[in-house]
């Protein structure tokens, strides 16, 4: 951060504030007494101006850092709250967690839930959603693909037990009236779990290959039920939004503007964890000549897979949801699959985008892209 005292002799407060560029910024003003504000704006200078003007006397010092994007000022703005507002950091700087579809594993009878917090607890979590309206309409639908229960009481079995609805429509297996036993239940918990761990793949693929093979044999009418199931999981799954994934699945490359000239930032989530961001200058000092797929790699190669608290986690992941999601996302992230197999041509063509965004040759725009 760069630190700036605030002179009290008007003349020279005047000068000082004249050597602020006019950029994207998050700034913290101290008080004489009392804790700092905390902010970000795109004009540097002349928020500093107003603002100082009508706080004559008040303000002891100001601290700044360049930033080249909303996301990149939203993870340092997050940083800062964390380290001097307080116990209410979030509430100050209007923080507010995603929701995530939780599917609890510890139960003895798993069932899902929606929730905003990620715990040390055996379950399995997959997002997170853009709201809680959209994470509910997924979980309704995608449990009409199995047979686990919607209830949310702790299960006493008995076969005198009056059960549901879901039950007489054969959307649950009925442990509650013991229709099933424990093992039995919790394989097809563990089905679930397959399916959100592998974004629907583990259902696609089984009705693809039965489709195939029924086509093969002459079952022309099986055939047509396993692309009917196959076409049911695929309405499913576009019933997600863009980011849910099982959250320890979850990578993707973030691809923004930098704070400097003629820079690019890449901010990296590996794992559902944030690991900060790498920065690619395009008019590099000693002139060296090095494509940028082969840069792109050698970053991608070193991101390491550091795991911070389960709190820090969920606040960035809620910032990296928060930008992703809103209306001014001002870059593009590469959702990948598989770390080891990085999608680089698209990953080159992102960076080229917003390095032409960089140098205002065209305007910022969003975009996400998926491998």
């Amino acid at each position: 951060m760069v630190e700036l005292t605030i002179p009290e002799d008007p003349a020279e407060f005047d000068r000082v504030l004249e050597a602020v560029p006019n950029r994207q910024a998050v700034f913290l003003l101290w008080p004489r007494v009392g804790k700092p504000y905390l902010a970000r704006t795109n004009v540097l200078r002349k928020r500093l101006k107003r603002m100082l003007a009508n706080l004559p006397g008040t303000v002891e010092r100001v601290e700044y850092r360049f930033t080249g994007s909303r996301l990149a000022a939203q993870i340092l703005i997050l940083e800062l709250a964390r380290k001097y507002l307080g116990a209410d950091y979030r509430k100050e700087i209007r923080l507010r967690l995603p929701p995530y579809l939780k599917l609890i594993l510890s139960n003895q009878f798993p069932r899902t839930q929606l929730t905003t917090h990620i715990g040390r607890a055996r379950a399995v979590y997959f997002g997170p959603f853009r709201n809680r309206s959209t994470a509910a309409k997924f979980e309704s639908e995608f449990l009409d693909l199995f047979q686990l229960r919607r209830c949310q009481e702790d299960l006493e079995p008995r076969p005198d037990h009056p059960g549901c609805i879901y039950g007489e429509m054969g959307k649950c297996l009925r442990p509650c009236q013991q229709a099933v036993g424990i093992d039995e239940y919790r394989g097809e918990a563990e089905r679930v779990s397959e399916f959100l761990k592998t974004s629907g793949r583990s259902l696609t693929g089984l009705a693809e290959s039965a489709r195939e093979r029924l086509s093969a044999e002459m079952d022309f009418e099986g055939a047509a039920l396993m692309h009917q199931r196959f076409q049911r999981v695929q309405e499913v799954l576009g019933l997600r939004d863009e980011m849910a994934r099982a959250v320890d699945s979850l990578n993707a490359i973030a691809v923004t503007c930098g704070a400097d000239p003629d820079t690019v930032a890449l901010g990296w989530l590996r794992r559902g964890w944030w690991q900060g961001f790498s920065h690619i200058a395009f008019n590099p000092a000693d002139g060296a000549s090095v494509s940028l797929d082969a840069r792109l790699r050698e970053l991608a190669v070193n991101v390491p897979s550091n795991e911070a608290s389960g709190v820090e986690r969920m606040e960035q992941l809620a910032v990296v949801a928060r930008w992703f999601y809103s209306s001014w996302c001002d870059g593009e992230l590469l959702l990948v699959d598989d770390w080891a197999k990085i999608p680089y041509r698209k990953l080159v063509n992102a960076v080229s985008r917003i390095a032409a965004v960089s140098r205002g040759a065209q305007p910022s725009h969003r975009r996400n892209t998926h491998s």
